[in-house]
């Protein structure tokens, strides 16, 4: 049998031979993008990217459609609830970016900390002034990074900041003492908790109703003076408005950001201006080593949802049981 598949993002060419004899692509997002859609109806499966929203009415148009494989750890744009109902099974790809992204977590930090981007601005302005004097970058030995979400990602970067020799507690709803005992990480009892004692904090949580603006102006009260903000999971987690209202106020040292909201990030928003806050295009997750791992694994749990077969990072699980009974 050969599945079809549809892709949001062009699978590629150094990726297709993953297909084997198996798979054919019946069209992607960005072959027609003035009607990004038209080839869907034939679709088995899909690679989901992040930016189309995959909800009832998209799955619709594909009567076939199986499996909806995401190619990356984010499903809050596939509504899970409606591929659960229609027995359409969702995967992601979890262990892919972890790596690339926890490496880009400690650059973020590393730049808002140093605060490169002032220092590289002075340059290219050619500002005259006395560096060694003025310079306000901090030492990162013996500080404290607190993890909001100790995940796959988070745990990563508790393991690289101790490599600091900085002090790493963490903080997760559904982290017990013995997660954090099998880390070697000091346990938060609360978010406000970590926000007290954490000198740089970073973000590491999935992107839902309950974390929509977690980080907001009532939190950032919270957090030492002088404290840096790092995001590299979802825009939406932080109030904006209520961050550079931090900022301003000097109660915030800066902001490292590789996720925004929206996405791309307006050419006008006044924390583009800022030399105290970097911004990066959503790419922790994109080296070539972890792009590889998406594809591989997004299109491996594909097919093996197709063949009938258990993929390993199922969303939904009960689809799969249904479909035994």
């Amino acid at each position: 049998m050969i599945y079809r598949l549809w892709f949001e993002q062009a699978l590629p060419p150094e990726f297709q031979t993953l297909l084997g004899d198996e798979a054919i692509i019946v069209g992607s997002a960005r072959d027609t993008p003035d009607d990004p859609l038209v080839a869907l109806p034939h679709a088995e499966g899909i690679i989901a990217g992040p930016a189309i929203q995959y909800d009832g009415a998209l799955m619709d148009c594909a009567p076939a459609l199986r499996v909806i494989s995401r190619t990356g750890i984010g499903v809050d744009n596939i509504v899970i609830s409606d591929a659960t109902a229609r027995g359409i099974i969702v995967c992601n790809t979890p262990d892919a970016p972890t790596i690339s992204t926890a490496e880009q977590t400690l650059a973020l930090l590393l730049a808002a900390a140093k605060r490169l981007k002032e220092g590289a601005r002075d340059v290219e302005r050619g500002t005259r002034k006395d560096f060694f004097a003025t310079y306000r970058g901090i030492q990162l030995d013996g500080l404290c990074l607190g993890i909001i979400g100790v995940g796959r990602i988070g745990s990563r970067v508790a393991r690289l900041a101790q490599a600091f020799r900085m002090r790493v507690v963490g903080w997760d709803r559904s982290w017990t003492p013995a997660d954090a005992a099998r880390l070697e990480l000091e346990r938060a009892e609360s978010l406000e908790s970590l926000l007290w004692v954490a000198d740089i904090v970073s973000l590491h949580i999935p992107y839902s109703p309950a974390t929509r603006h977690i980080i907001n102006a009532q939190t950032l009260a919270q957090m030492k003076p002088g404290a840096y903000l790092v995001n590299t999971a979802r825009g939406g987690l932080i109030d904006q408005q209520a961050l550079l209202d931090a900022l301003e106020r000097g109660h915030l040292a800066g902001a490292g950001l590789d996720v925004f909201d929206p996405e791309p990030v307006p050419a006008d928003h006044p924390l583009l201006q800022r030399d105290d806050v970097i911004i990066v295009p959503h790419v922790g997750g994109a080296t070539a080593a972890s792009r590889s791992r998406l594809w591989h694994d997004a299109l491996t749990q594909t097919l093996q949802a197709l063949r009938g077969e258990r993929p390993p990072h199922v969303v939904n699980p009960e689809v799969m049981e249904t479909r035994r009974t």
